[in-house]
């Protein structure tokens, strides 16, 4: 897009105290943002309030805007607008697209089929391996793997989705020059130089709780359909859940321990019509996409009959302590200890607090 074009463009989505809603509908009733910027004021007002008149034809932010011009005239930093061909054709179809997005990475990403993974910032080790190995499988199908780059589950699809050697994007909710949480950054470095992260918010945005919702609005938009992997019932996850099903894309969600608060966000999903998913499959299939060679959910634990999987078969797949363990396998408490470390060390099982233990499906 030319400067000039791309500076009236930013001058009216940096006007504070004009949110996205105002500005389609003067884009709506005006044309671009060129035109919109040259009509009087009665003419104004028969679309907006006075006040906000008043905030459009009195604006001073020249500064924000050669702050993101000089921003998007780094290589491998773009800023696209509704005007656009690049701007993803999925935001086109939601009801509040943001007339902008700043991007870093690859921008023809935002062009392919997606596959948006979310859940909880607190997952359970089996839950981080879900999400790994269903990200890997759906790049290795072709799909790209949209999360929100949070801790736990988004951080988890985002990395299967590279380990795979697939395309992923992060939808952040602060400004594109800012990193949340910190403990992502080596991650978003890395999804910024082979995948892209992409933002609505102004450079130098901060975290702001407010945000995320609306960051949630594209995850899903974005997507041919969401997958949640775990979730509280009280979590962001449902939120983008819910967005994507308003929105008209496909819900999916696992389904996990009755005992475990992760799991009762997915099966109250579940509950409300998403499909349930054990495989990668059940996903693709859906989507009618072609899947690959191997899809997890489908390996089984092999019987050998050593004692090691005999106790595995004891600990099913709900958190249990040791001494119900104990009960369960007839062994004495130090031989059950020893076992239980070589079966965490070789990945097949994982420790809780509280003295638990939990089942891990093999990769």
């Amino acid at each position: 897009m030319r400067g000039e074009s791309l500076s009236s463009w930013l001058r009216l989505a940096l006007i504070p105290g004009i949110g996205g809603e105002t500005q389609r509908k003067l884009l709506a009733a005006f044309g671009l943002p060129e035109a919109v910027f040259g009509v009087d004021h009665s003419a104004l007002r028969t679309v907006i309030s006075d006040r906000i008149c008043r905030l459009l034809l009195d604006t001073r932010n020249e500064a924000s805007v050669e702050t993101a011009i000089r921003w998007a005239g780094i290589e491998g930093q773009s800023i696209i607008t509704l005007a656009d061909p690049e701007y993803p054709p999925a935001l086109l179809e939601i009801p509040d697209p943001p007339i902008l997005l700043y991007v870093r990475g690859r921008l023809e990403l935002l062009g392919r089929s997606v596959l948006s993974i979310v859940g909880s910032r607190n997952p359970t080790p089996q839950g981080v391996q879900n999400a790994e190995r269903f990200a890997a499988a759906f790049a290795e199908a072709g799909l790209v793997i949209a999360s929100g780059l949070a801790l736990g589950i988004d951080a988890a699809a985002h990395r299967g989705a590279l380990a795979a050697n697939g395309d992923t994007i992060a939808f952040i909710g602060t400004g594109i020059d800012r990193i949340y949480p910190a403990r992502n950054r080596d991650l978003a470095m890395e999804i910024g130089s082979k995948g892209c992260i992409v933002s609505e918010f102004p450079i130098g945005t901060p975290v702001s709780a407010a945000n995320f919702p609306r960051r949630n609005r594209l995850i899903s938009g974005v997507a041919r359909g969401v997958l949640v992997v775990e979730a509280a019932t009280e979590s962001g996850s449902l939120i983008t859940a819910r967005l994507a099903a308003e929105q008209g894309r496909e819900v999916f969600a696992i389904p996990g321990s009755i005992h475990s608060p992760q799991s009762r966000g997915c099966h109250q999903l579940i509950k409300q019509g998403a499909k349930l998913v054990e495989t990668a499959q059940d996903v693709l299939g859906e989507l009618n996409w072609g899947l690959p060679l191997q899809t997890p959910g489908t390996q089984q634990v092999s019987d050998t009959g050593s004692v090691q999987d005999t106790l595995l078969a004891e600990i099913g797949f709900d958190p249990c302590g040791l001494d119900e363990l104990a009960g369960r396998s007839g062994l004495a408490a130090d031989t059950l200890s020893v076992m239980l470390l070589h079966l965490e060390l070789d990945g097949r099982i994982a420790s809780l607090p509280g003295g638990r233990y939990q089942r891990i499906e093999p990769s």
